[in-house]
């Protein structure tokens, strides 16, 4: 099947149902909401793909961290003298800060003020807010909830567990021809956030649906569905012996709010998925940004012990919507078109990937007549189409050494062009494949 042939309305159908079973869902770094995720996730693939789980017991090490306790939650409010729930996690998870620790009281307003956060420029959104490694605890409730709130006294509850157990991570493995990998990750451990992460997740998933119907592939694909920052260095800590393996990657986040696409480069900035998504990404109206070790997973995969070429792909980036890490990232704050566009980029990409490599012209001394092999127009004197401009392109810079993706960039063509150019001029005999593009 040709990438992205495939119907959008049915694609876009199954992530907007897949956001909508994850939505409700309780996740943090470690607890029963990630296992639920990868369940949903896991139920997601399509016939043939196995999700694999792994769990990493509490106290483990990971160079400089240890996996926490896990942490579940059952229940918790606060309520005023009558009886009444004033702040409910029922209601909506982000209610409760992640990783609070059990409480049972009665409390003032003063007593309880400093465990709650709001967001007095926006009085009708809930924030997100956590304590991973501090054992404390809190509520997180809209500006008018808190202004409506009185003085008590208050009944708190916070019915939490925090003990040893595991954290847990999926990970998808598509086989290539190669076991060289192209790398996809997205974070797990965000509650009822729509556009962080959950486009993320969903996206990930139809790029692992479309990457399996791909009669061939050069590379082999990982999907690594773990906890932000505590994943991707258990995942790292754990797998040394493949590192070496990954070619290309992409931490995939925001894919589903508003603005243009926007890549992040790798902290090389010169590696080949650079290039692929700088070239995917401009000529979609989107943006490319310079490494900077501040974001999401990427910046664990590009520390300076690791050095992967693994770059990040989302909309407008994280803290730069007022919806980020609020209430108002919901369901409607994520929209099918823009989920939709970010899938058909990131086969783009594969496909430069996958398709990439040197040709060398087999009839260099001079132009070629293309007539006579059907693949100059009958009729001369108009302008060059892009398909002829393509193949004269690529003949004038097929040395053995220029990939396609060289000749697209310089001529200002799309990759897909070019790509088919040099098809059709191999099928005539006019070129052969040299070697695959340089590892960068």
């Amino acid at each position: 099947m040709p990438m992205g042939a495939e119907d959008d309305a049915a694609r876009a159908k199954r992530m907007r149902s897949r956001m909508e079973l994850l939505y409700p869902i309780c996740r943090s770094i470690t607890g029963d909401g990630v296992r639920q995720t990868l369940d949903v996730i896991g139920e997601s693939l399509r016939p043939g793909l196995e999700l694999r789980r792994r769990a990493v017991p509490s106290g483990t090490a990971a160079y400089d961290w240890t996996v926490n306790d896990e942490w579940n939650v059952r229940d918790a409010w606060i309520a005023d003298p009558t009886g009444r729930r004033v702040v409910d996690f029922q209601e909506h998870n982000l209610h409760l800060v992640s990783y609070s620790v059990p409480v049972r009281a009665r409390m003032s307003m003063d007593e309880l003020r400093p465990h709650l956060h709001t967001l007095p420029e926006h009085p009708d959104w809930i924030p997100y807010r956590t304590t991973y490694y501090q054992r404390t605890w809190g509520f997180c409730l809209a500006q008018r909830q808190l202004e409506a709130m009185g003085e008590g006294p208050f009944d708190v509850v916070v019915d939490t567990t925090l003990r040893p157990g595991e954290l847990t991570y999926g990970e998808l493995v598509i086989p290539g021809e190669s076991a060289e990998e192209v790398l996809f990750t997205s974070h797990v451990c965000h509650p009822s956030l729509a556009n962080d992460n959950l486009s993320g997740i969903v996206v990930a998933l139809e790029v692992a649906r479309a990457v399996a119907a791909l009669p061939w592939r050069r590379f082999s694909y990982r999907f690594v569905f773990a906890p932000g920052t505590i994943g991707s260095i258990t995942w790292l800590s754990r797998n040394r012996p493949l590192l070496d393996r990954i070619r290309h990657g992409l931490v995939l986040t925001g894919l589903g709010g508003p603005g243009p696409l926007v890549y992040k480069r790798t902290r090389r900035g010169d590696r080949t998925i650079d290039r692929a998504a700088t070239h995917v990404v401009s000529r979609r109206g989107g943006e490319v940004r310079d490494y900077s070790p501040y974001g999401y997973d990427e910046r664990q995969f590009n520390a300076i012990g690791f050095d992967l070429p693994v770059g990040r792909l989302s909309r407008t980036p994280h803290g730069e919507f007022p919806e980020y890490h609020t209430s108002a990232d919901d369901l409607d704050f994520v929209k099918d078109g823009e989920l939709l566009d970010a899938h058909a980029a990131l086969m783009r990409i594969v496909e430069i990937l996958e398709n990439d490599a040197a040709y060398l012209n087999l009839s260099p001394h001079g132009e070629p007549q293309l007539g006579k092999r059907g693949l100059y127009p009958t009729t001369g004197g108009k302008s060059a189409s892009d398909a002829v401009m393509a193949m004269l392109w690529t003949l004038g810079y097929s040395d053995g050494c220029a990939t396609l993706l060289d000749i697209a960039d310089r001529a200002d063509l799309d990759f897909a062009q070019v790509c088919s150019a040099a098809t059709d001029l191999a099928g005539a005999g006019l070129l052969e494949r040299a070697s695959e593009p340089p590892r960068r």
